[in-house]
């Protein structure tokens, strides 16, 4: 999908590469840009400048739009990011479960906070820089895989609904990451050699456990065996997630690997490694980008972004679906989202609920 010649269009401009000629490719196109930047955490003289909310970031994408010659407008959107981003964040890792920030940055701040500013600003589309293409089949708007599979960013994007799909253009889904950079660099956009923001804009240092823990206090509690045996003790459940082996902090045999979190006991299960590997999965909170199926289906999963797809079968109920593996799968856990895709499009997704 383009913006057509004319269209005003908001851009969600971070202040990189991407979305810096997201804007640009939309400008030499004939449309009225505006560029958007979010402003959704506390920035510090700390905080690195790598990440996507900082300072610099700001600083970056408001060079961009004086070079392009368009508006630029910073959206506090931090009320909104506390709530819907880093609470959850943290309340999902304290329930023992594996939450994906970035789907939850998508899906309530991006596309619906960002989003609704741009249309209050007499914008009829928002665009982006994420790798990702979307087609219409049928009446309706899918997501498909970006052109650069390494760079693809599908997997983060399956929370959208029809309405939304309709408003948003991903002006890179076509281009591979080094011809971004060169484009860019043609234009001598200022964002043409910034380094990649890290993953979780508000972790600079990625570590997750430091973080959930000066946001809640973490009770120690056992570990077990797969047989209830108490083997040791830990720290707090949320310095944990399955599949996990560092950091498990016990002296044993053979490597031990986290198996089960119990948030309601404050109890850990370790095991070998052959205990994490799963046949079966039931996914809640779906998001059907295509009509939802009456009948049981043949698909490829994905469990994390860039993890390798997986045959499965899905069975949708009232209440999410039962996902059935040909063959097993590592580490599955609940709160990770699982994306359905067929020929190279997102069918839908869901938030893992349990395994089995």
């Amino acid at each position: 999908m383009a913006g057509s010649t004319g269209e005003t269009v908001a851009v969600a401009m971070s202040g990189g590469v991407d979305s810096s000629l997201a804007a640009a490719l939309l400008v030499q196109k004939g449309c009225r840009v505006i560029g958007l930047t979010m402003k959704l955490f506390c920035y510090g003289e700390d905080q690195s400048p790598r990440s996507c909310c900082s300072w610099d970031s700001i600083d970056s994408a408001r060079k961009v739009a004086s070079q392009l010659g368009i508006s630029h407008y910073v959206v506090d959107l931090r009320k909104e990011f506390r709530k819907s981003v880093i609470d959850y964040f943290v309340a999902e890792y304290r329930a023992g479960r594996t939450p994906n920030p970035c789907v939850a940055c998508n899906r309530h701040i991006k596309f619906d906070g960002l989003l609704q500013k741009a249309l209050s600003l007499g914008c009829s589309r928002l665009a982006t820089g994420h790798y990702a293409r979307i087609v219409r089949r049928q009446g309706r708007y899918l997501i498909a895989e970006a052109a650069d599979v390494k760079k693809d960013q599908s997997y983060f994007l399956w929370p959208l609904s029809q309405e939304q799909l309709s408003r948003i253009l991903f002006p890179l889904g076509d281009l591979t990451k080094q011809k971004v950079r060169e484009q860019a660099g043609l234009l001598g956009l200022a964002a043409a050699e910034r380094q990649e923001s890290q993953e979780i804009c508000f972790i600079p240092d990625k570590d997750y456990s430091r973080f959930i823990a000066q946001q809640a206090a973490s009770t120690p509690g056992e570990i077990v065996d797969s047989q209830g045996r108490v083997l040791g003790r830990h720290r707090g459940i949320v310095h944990f997630t399955i599949g996990q082996r560092q950091g498990v902090g016990l002296a044993f045999k053979h490597p031990l690997y986290v198996v089960g979190i119990d948030p309601e006991n404050n109890r850990i299960t370790v095991g070998r490694d052959e205990e994490v590997w799963r046949t079966r999965i039931w996914v809640e909170d779906i998001n059907w980008l295509t009509a939802r199926p009456s009948r049981p289906i043949l698909a490829r999963v994905r469990l994390r972004h860039r993890h390798p797809l997986a045959e499965a079968r899905i069975l949708p109920c009232d209440h999410g679906a039962e996902v059935d593996f040909l063959k097993p799968q590592r580490a599955p856990a609940p709160g990770q989202s699982a994306v359905f895709y067929r020929r190279g499009t997102v069918w839908g997704g869901g938030i893992i609920a349990r395994t089995g």
